[in-house]
């Protein structure tokens, strides 16, 4: 090839480069709002500071933005992601280091479409495909509570990310192909309750951020948006909500999932792992009337039904005797003899759809590190199962599940010695 036609085709390469550049920037700024730094500042009244304390706790952000013995909103905690770490931020009202120079419009526009203050795109792990669904009153109520914070002089950490995810244009990308900002449209066909059920599910409440399976760039996709999925870097399995078999509502009465995201504890079952923490920092502090929407909403939700499977599955004669004396050392106390549990106390195994789902994952990790449900109003005192992780090696735990999985009627999978070290 000629000089001539190699600088031909290095000038279009990066032609096209440019093109390619200006058109990610241009879908980046769709539907962005202008922000005018002359414009009045919003006037806090104690109602809306009240009501954006309110909505605070409905997202959970102080979960995400408060270090374990930190300043409330702070900032600091590390949100662990395939492609590396992401920080919180600071969201007290200090100027320099916090929110505290930004304007209302400047926080709508970071919930609405994920860009801070100085133009910066925002990390997903905040998650703003979620709260892009947030109406502008309640941004607005929840900066007024976040600006009445006690502000606190602490630096944001530096994101550390791998090449090539800590690029502004790899961000730009992302978001070209998964983000679109977006708002919250009513369903004239539904009801108000259902709606606003939708709107604490689908927005501030983020739901699919775990119940989501995400793709191989960490997008959460498909169109079973609640269909379940293993979280990211926890080895935790948010269960389907949309599946009978795993973590459906739709057979529950309405009280009875009320009575699971206020207290952690319902007759047909329990919260554990992430959900606790959950139901503990966010949940048992909503209104009986938005809980009311958020369980007619669950429970109105399309049901993907499991094909049936009658097929017994084959068992290892050796690995079930050796799990049924591991049952009956660790377990049969609390759980009874054949799985049938303690009313109010420790749940049954026997046809228990979170032991016999497909992924083992939770139950690996409840045996290792115990079991612990939210301590509520509603359950002041929840009862907790201890940690196994010293007793029982890899091979124990793949034998004691096999054992309970495939005992009592229960018809599911034998769980192997590498699924508990990969979920440990």
């Amino acid at each position: 090839m000629s000089r001539r036609r190699l600088g031909l085709a290095i000038a279009a390469v990066l032609g096209l480069l440019v093109a390619a550049a200006v058109l990610i920037a241009v879908l980046n700024l769709r539907d962005e709002p202008k922000v005018d730094d002359a414009a009045p500042a919003l006037a806090a009244t104690p109602a809306l500071v009240e009501r954006g304390a309110y909505l605070a706790r409905a997202g959970n952000c102080g979960a995400c933005h408060t270090a374990r013995g930190g300043a409330p909103y702070a900032g600091g905690p590390g949100v662990e992601t395939p492609f590396g770490t992401v920080y919180a931020s600071n969201l007290t009202p200090d100027t320099k280091t916090g929110i505290g120079a930004w304007s209302a419009a400047h926080f709508w526009r970071a919930m609405h479409n994920g860009r801070s203050r100085d133009g910066r795109l925002l990390y997903p792990a905040f998650p703003y495909p979620n709260f892009t669904q947030i109406t502008r009153e309640d941004s607005d109520a929840l900066y007024a509570y976040l600006r009445s914070l006690a502000p606190v002089p602490q630096p944001n950490k530096p994101h550390a990310l791998r090449f090539p995810y800590d690029s502004q244009l790899s961000l730009a990308v992302w978001r070209a192909l998964f983000f679109s900002p977006g708002t919250h449209k009513a369903d004239p066909t539904r009801t108000a309750e259902w709606n606003r059920g939708s709107y604490l599910v689908h927005g501030l409440g983020h739901c699919n951020a775990c119940h989501g399976g995400r793709n191989i760039l960490g997008a959460t996709s498909g169109k079973l948006e609640l269909g379940g999925g293993l979280i990211p870097m926890q080895s935790w399995y948010a269960p389907s909500l949309v599946s009978p078999a795993e973590a459906g509502v739709a057979s529950w009465s309405t009280p009875e999932v009320v009575a699971l995201l206020k207290s952690g504890v319902a007759p047909k079952g329990s919260v554990l792992g992430p959900m606790a923490e959950v139901v503990y920092r966010s949940t048992q502090f909503l209104s009986d009337t938005d809980l009311q929407a958020m369980a007619v909403y669950l429970r109105a939700l399309p049901q993907q039904q499991p094909p049936v499977d009658d097929e017994v599955k084959k068992r290892d004669p050796a690995l079930m005797q050796r799990g049924a004396r591991l049952y009956d050392q660790n377990c049969a106390q609390c759980h009874g003899e054949r799985g049938e549990g303690s009313p109010g106390a420790y749940p049954a195994l026997a046809g228990n759809r979170a032991v016999t789902m497909d992924a083992p994952a939770n139950l690996v990790r409840i045996v290792i590190y115990g079991g612990f449900l939210p301590a509520t109003a509603g359950n002041p005192r929840p009862f907790g199962m201890p940690p196994f992780s010293q007793q029982l090696d890899d091979n124990d735990v793949a034998a004691v599940l096999s054992y309970i999985r495939g005992s009592w009627g229960n018809n599911a999978s034998m769980v192997l010695p590498i699924e508990a070290l990969r979920y440990r």
